[in-house]
């Protein structure tokens, strides 16, 4: 990858990195920035993966436009778990922004407030008929034939933003989530966090009242600050053969989709994933759980400098967030490089906290000291094959809001998921272990929890964070380092020749 005038990363999101965490990509974590004029090969082996996922940039809010799709075909002589359809196509719900991003988040950052938000979405970059400012040709068409199934590959690439999918007139089948199969089940409209790929099947009218098709993207919300409320359109145009009347055929309405903050949709929505968890498909749900984490995600404040008035929750504050109430600090250095190499000192601490450091009614009536704990690059450390389960709680600290998290380096099982406080008495008796969905990001409900299980089988340094790039770049994140095993096999590959230096 050349970089021509700025620092960059690159991460292929999803990607395991079996013993490669060189290759990851986030800034800081596993590398340094690709400096300006400098070069770095990513060398990248994927092993028993196949579907969709995506590429994006890794440093500041550079993703807005730095993305793209990874397609993994099963291999040769190997097919779907479905039938094969007639057609794919790959779809990205991005956002236009007439703004410079970074100086969206550098004045965000500054003044202690909300960012500004994008001025239109996206289909595959062009934001459609329905934006004053769109051109005739800034709109996506989807073209198909009468009677015919199609996949669809969709992926959000959006910085902040949950979104609502919907196709007038036509239901959709989903069989695939972040490149993993799914139980196949129908549904009209389609909730996507950003960094979440889902892959859907439709299957085309023999006899169309229309030759064209509203399709639609929005987002939902459930947070407290502004939004992008607006609507995206694209057109999915039937090819009419000469033997079909196309009289009296006319463009379609906007298909219903769901409230702007239709949790209700969403939570009934993720509900309905289940992994395939069949002898050649199976769900390795570890049953036996070695270590027990509880983090609490959300909101919270920092204090202004000196005499500075902001524009955060108080003139007086700013806008902070965190995982257990500490606010990770981005070191200057690789963290992997740091570990590999065994210079951790003043770089980081292995004392991140297992559980939140003060107990509270997490959704409830909000503690009076909103503060973060700051300046702090804490990570866990775990054993080779260490059985995890952890739970994500959401807070109300701020207001209660989903958070969409992302683990590198690992796909994990989401065995539960709730509202309220997770009680850990009662609700793992309902846990899933049978079937739960295979996902690398999953949307923590607001005002709830997730329950995750995964096997620590992938040594290295691994970043995890919410995919809401502003919770991002306010704290939300970090890190955990899993330790060498003991064969050949489960050890970190030694770093490239070509890794950039900070």
């Amino acid at each position: 990858m050349q970089l021509a005038a700025i620092c960059c990363t690159k991460h292929r999101h999803g990607i395991r990195q079996l013993r490669n965490g060189w290759a990851d990509g986030p800034a800081y974590i596993t590398q340094c920035p690709i400096q300006a004029n400098q070069s770095y090969l990513y060398n990248i082996t994927i092993t028993g993966q196949r579907g969709t996922l995506l590429w994006h940039a890794h440093i500041s809010w550079l993703r807005a436009t730095l993305y793209g799709p990874i397609i993994i075909l099963p291999k040769r002589n190997e097919s779907y778990p479905f039938p094969k359809p007639h057609k794919e196509f790959t779809i990205l719900f991005g956002e236009w922004w007439n703004g410079d991003t970074e100086a969206v988040i550098s004045e965000a950052l500054q003044t202690g407030g909300g960012p500004n938000v994008s001025d239109a979405y996206t289909f595959n970059g062009l934001p459609g008929p329905l934006y004053n400012c769109s051109a005739v040709n800034d709109t996506y068409k989807l073209k198909v034939k009468p009677g015919k199934t199609y996949m669809l590959r969709l992926i959000n690439v959006a910085l902040n933003d949950d979104l609502f999918f919907s196709i007038a007139n036509h239901t959709m089948t989903v069989v695939e989530a972040d490149a993993v199969y799914v139980k196949p089940f129908r549904t009209a409209s389609l909730m996507i966090a950003p960094g979440q790929t889902t892959n859907v099947l439709i299957k085309t009218k023999t006899k169309p009242q229309s030759t064209t098709f509203l399709m639609a993207v929005r987002p939902y919300f459930t947070g407290l600050g502004t939004f992008d409320n607006s609507t995206a359109a694209a057109i999915l145009e039937y090819r009419i053969p000469s033997n079909i009347s196309t009289q009296n055929i006319t463009l379609s309405a906007l298909p219903q989709l769901p409230s702007l903050t239709d949790t209700s949709f969403a939570s009934n929505f993720n509900r309905k994933f289940r992994s395939l968890a069949s002898s050649r498909y199976p769900a390795n749900v570890p049953r036996n759980v070695d270590r027990q984490l509880f983090f609490t995600i959300g909101l919270g404040t920092n204090p202004c400098q000196g005499n500075q008035t902001c524009q955060g929750p108080t003139n007086s504050t700013k806008f902070a967030a965190s995982v257990n109430n500490v606010s990770f600090a981005m070191p200057t250095t690789s963290l992997l490089q740091t570990h590999y190499s065994g210079r951790s000192n003043g770089v980081y601490s292995t004392d991140f906290p297992s559980t939140p450091l003060v107990e509270f009614n997490y959704t409830g009536t909000p503690p009076n000291n909103t503060m973060v704990l700051n300046g702090a690059t804490k990570v866990i450390v775990l054993p080779f094959n260490t059985s995890v389960e952890l739970i994500l709680q959401d807070t109300s600290i701020l207001g209660a809001e989903s958070h969409p998290l992302h683990l590198h380096g690992y796909n994990f099982f989401v065995v539960g998921q709730g509202f309220g406080n997770f009680d850990p008495s009662n609700d793992p008796a309902n846990f899933n272990l049978a079937d739960p969905v295979e996902r690398n990001t999953v949307a923590v409900p607001p005002g709830g929890w997730v329950a995750l299980r995964f096997l620590a089988d992938n040594p290295g340094v691994w970043f995890m964070h919410c995919h809401f790039e502003v919770h991002l770049s306010w704290g939300l994140r970090m890190a955990w380092i899993v330790q060498d095993g003991m064969l050949p096999n489960q050890k970190l590959l030694p770093p490239p020749p070509d890794l950039p230096s900070c």
